[in-house]
């Protein structure tokens, strides 16, 4: 039996007929590379490229006992949403931000990222948007982006159709990791960093609702300079640095701190809780877009800071008296985060209860 050889440019004709342009992905790289090229660390020492099997890193200097913490996270269905206004400028941010953040949760410093994009067509200008996104939020998180793979796969996803995975690693010396379960202690207080909207959580129910009462995300957000879609496509708000900097400046003072996203304050601040207490909160008000779509889902607060961040994205477990000086601390690094207090650990009548989060309306009392 022979076998016949083909030419590179046949079989590339071959693959493109199969609806996968080499020519494309080879543009992406490109892209790539130019998107690596404005995520440097200064005290990273990252060896080879983009281009290579694997991303090569060392270890900045000066830690003793250094851990690895590592992420894996996503964008979800927010990418539809990206699709339907044909703006992919902010998901990218996103995606850098969802796996930085829950590094930072355990005292984590980022160091360097990777990111799987996926796409039905590889489209040049949404992937510069998309990779731009990720180099702009590489920056704001501190860390480098090392490599990472795009993949063209149709029949898989519809054309103008993306999705994406991003990986995270960083660094965090041993005795300085969080939580700090043992620490925390009633009367610490819980303070709230804001959010910049929905980040990338509850993206299914919003677009059932937007569906259901039939919303132009074109028109003006009610209360705000923006739209709807500008909105609701507000790249998740990194916390990185200005927390880096509370906790170098007040090291004895956070006990611990839990990033809000998918599953809301009722899952992911019972994560960082030692039996027998719990967390209570008193409601505070919603920001703009929160309080436009709610006037349209109908959610109580049950339900709202489940699924949603309700206007606050991350929160620090911190010992009462060092509240005021580590809120003036974050303060002073990014206005934006308006740090304030919006509650308290508190004893819960069993000692091995497990621990949950409680609302509490101050003329009621507890709502749940």
């Amino acid at each position: 039996m022979s076998v016949s050889s083909s030419s590179p440019s046949s079989s590339a004709q071959a693959y493109q007929a199969a609806g996968v342009n080499l020519q494309a992905a080879a543009g992406v790289v490109g892209l790539a590379k130019q998107a690596a090229g404005q995520t440097t660390v200064a005290d990273l020492p990252v060896l080879g490229g983009i281009g290579g099997f694997s991303g090569a890193f060392e270890l900045p200097a000066g830690y003793t006992q250094p851990v690895i913490l590592t992420a894996c996270d996503g964008v979800g269905t927010k990418v539809l949403l990206a699709h339907q206004v044909g703006d992919f400028s902010t998901v990218g941010i996103d995606l850098v931000a969802m796996n930085a953040n829950d590094l930072l949760a355990n005292g984590g410093r980022p160091l360097v990222f990777m990111d799987y994009v996926a796409a039905g067509v590889l489209d040049l200008a949404q992937m510069e948007q998309v990779l731009g996104g990720v180099a702009a939020g590489c920056v704001q998180a501190g860390c480098q982006l090392i490599g990472g793979e795009t993949a063209e796969m149709p029949g898989l996803y519809a054309k103008g159709h993306v999705d994406m995975a991003g990986f995270c690693l960083g660094v965090a010396e041993k005795a300085n990791l969080y939580p700090k379960p043992q620490h925390v202690i009633p009367g610490d207080v819980v303070i709230g960093l804001a959010s910049s909207g929905f980040h990338s959580n509850g993206y299914s129910l919003v677009r059932k609702v937007l569906a259901e009462h039939n919303v132009d995300v074109t028109r003006p957000l009610p209360k705000a300079s923006t739209t709807i879609s500008q909105a609701l496509l507000a790249p998740t708000k990194l916390y990185v640095k200005p927390v880096l900097k509370a906790l170098q400046a007040h090291p004895s003072a956070v006990r611990a701190m839990a990033h809000i996203t998918g599953g809301g304050f009722t899952e992911n601040i019972p994560r960082v809780l030692p039996d027998g207490v719990a967390v209570a909160l008193t409601p505070w008000a919603l920001p703009p877009v929160y309080q436009w779509f709610n006037g349209l889902a109908k959610l109580g607060w049950a339900e709202l800071a489940t699924t949603f961040n309700a206007g606050i994205g991350y929160v620090l477990l911190v010992d009462k008296e060092a509240a005021p000086s580590v809120m003036e601390t974050l303060a002073a690094e990014d206005p934006t985060l308006a740090p304030t207090v919006i509650g308290q650990v508190v004893a819960q009548p069993n000692a091995v209860a497990p621990p949950t989060v409680l609302w509490v309306d101050e003329e009621e009392g507890v709502v749940q």
